[in-house]
């Protein structure tokens, strides 16, 4: 359970952060600039559920709650040591959840024959530009499991993968199921 009475705490004036296993890392630490990218795009789906209703706007509810328990999971590297608690990890099926509602979405869009740029809605809009930090939080990931002695679970990986996905097609879905679309024009303004 979590509590939480005091906010400051003094401990990262010096530029450190506590890992949730208790170690102290660098405030410029990949594995912390890692899961604070997951909680900025976790910020980016909170402002587009302003601009939502109904079933996207429950997946998108869905989905700020995996953000916390992927943040949970990066911030609990694994270690040979045991910890006093079981620590979270985001699973398969949480990969599988997220590629069942891409599909049901998809289902109504007629597929695409140029790029779209972000833009249309506000929703589609915001929805962009969570895709484009969970990309970010993506490649990140992918740099932190390249590091020697450090891991990244592939359920993360692939939950990051998926979710910038399903942000594209949710801004779609948003963009009243792709009529609203901008589409890019190559070369349309040489």
């Amino acid at each position: 359970m979590v509590k939480l009475n005091k906010i400051y705490t003094r401990t990262g004036d010096n530029g450190t952060t506590a890992l949730a296993d208790g170690q102290r890392r660098s405030k410029a630490d990949l594995r912390v600039e890692t899961y604070g990218t997951v909680d900025e795009t976790n910020a980016c789906i909170g402002l587009v559920r302003l601009h939502t209703s109904g079933p996207l706007d429950a997946m998108l509810a869905a989905i700020q709650n995996d953000l916390f328990d992927l943040g949970a999971d990066l911030a609990t590297p694994p270690s040979a040591d045991p910890l006093p608690y079981e620590p979270l990890r985001i699973v398969a099926s949480q990969v599988e959840r997220l590629e069942r509602d891409i599909d049901a979405l998809n289902a109504s869009i007629p597929p695409l024959k140029s790029f779209v740029l972000p833009g249309g809605s506000a929703a589609a809009a915001a929805l962009h530009l969570a895709r484009t930090v969970c990309r970010r939080a993506e490649r990140l990931a992918v740099s932190l499991a390249a590091q020697e002695n450090e891991i990244v679970s592939p359920a993360a990986q692939q939950y990051l993968n998926r979710l910038s996905d399903f942000l594209f097609v949710a801004s779609r879905t948003a963009n009243r199921d792709g009529a609203d679309d901008v589409l890019w024009v190559p070369g349309a303004n040489r």
